[in-house]
This record gives C-alpha cells, structure tokens and sequence, in this order.
C-alpha cells in the first residue's frame, strides 16, 4: 500500500523531499524501494533495531540495538542500519509526554547533508498528518463506507473529504462569533 501510494505520487509529479514513517514502515525493503526512487526518507527505529556507527563495524558485522546506544543530544550521527549498505543519519529526540513522562524517539535519515533540525522538525510534521487522519476518521466515518464499486468508493472518500473540509471551516467561524450578551 504504502509503496503503491510513493509510485502514485512519483508519477503524478508531485514534489516532494522526504518520506516520513513511523516504525512499522521503516523495514530495509521499503527503505531501499524509497531510496531507489531517489527520494529520501525520515524514519523512527524500533529499540531492537541494529546498528553500527563505524564503516569497520558494518564490515566486521558489529552491529549494537540502537536502544542501547548513547546517542548525543541536537547531534546527527552517521552510520549504517543492519541491511542496508548506504550510510545514513541517526538522531535521538527525547520529548515530554502530556502526563510528564519522558518518551524517546530513534530518528533514521538518509539524507546525509541534513543535520539535527531539520530532520527532527520535518518528523514533526508526521504528527499533524496523523491528527488530521484521525479527525478524518472520526468525525465523517470515512472508514465506514458500506460501499463496493469503486466508484462509490470513490465518491464516498471525496464527500468524507468535503465534510472534513466543512467541519474545518466551522470550527474556525464558531472561533470568532463573540457568545451574546445576558443584557440585551
């Protein structure tokens, strides 16, 4: 599906720099078929996904979880994913959840000009991508489409898209209208 959705994209040329993932997408093959379409890609690691930070560790087959590493703070570090023979950048974005844990995040890049900014606030804009599918979901049932032919799929995601729309835009007006006064 996703790797369906990047050729569609590439063919409809639409432009565009990086392919954020979370970590369920981040596999060596889906890596390689971003890379392969020369496009780049931010990604976040599972814990138990093996890394090495020297090119004589990747030859010696040296490779260390990448939970287990101590990456340094605002610092891209280079080095290599096990499988994947291109180097890469690796980042460490810690955050404050809204209970006030702390959570940890392992950033992959392939794009070895970027440095720790950039590739942590690009990330970011995966969020609000996964804000704005929930929404979608939830509020105009988009997921619910009782429908069969793909026409009336079709139809049913463009209405669920022009509802959000909608939605959107009301939430904005009802954010200005000024509540009456009790004295009137």
């Amino acid at each position: 599906m996703m790797r369906q959705m990047i050729k569609t994209s590439i063919s409809n040329d639409l432009k565009f720099l990086f392919i954020l993932t979370d970590s369920w997408f981040s596999s060596k093959d889906n890596v390689d078929f971003i890379t392969s379409n020369d496009k780049h890609f931010i990604a976040a690691l599972k814990n138990n996904r093996l890394i090495a930070l020297s090119e004589e560790d990747r030859k010696n087959k040296r490779f260390v979880r990448v939970d287990k590493l101590n990456f340094p703070k605002q610092t891209a570090v280079q080095g290599w994913l096990k499988g994947y023979e291109k180097a890469v950048l690796f980042i460490l974005q810690v955050f404050t959840n809204k209970d006030g844990s702390t959570g940890v995040l392992h950033l992959v890049c392939s794009d070895l000009t970027c440095d720790n900014n950039v590739i942590s606030t690009t990330y970011k804009r995966r969020r609000k991508v996964e804000v704005f599918h929930k929404s979608l979901k939830s509020n105009t049932n988009l997921a619910k489409s009782p429908t069969r032919m793909i026409r009336t799929q079709s139809n049913h995601i463009f209405m669920s898209y022009s509802c959000h729309i909608h939605v959107i835009f009301m939430s904005y007006s009802c954010q200005f209208v000024q509540p009456l006064s009790s004295k009137v």
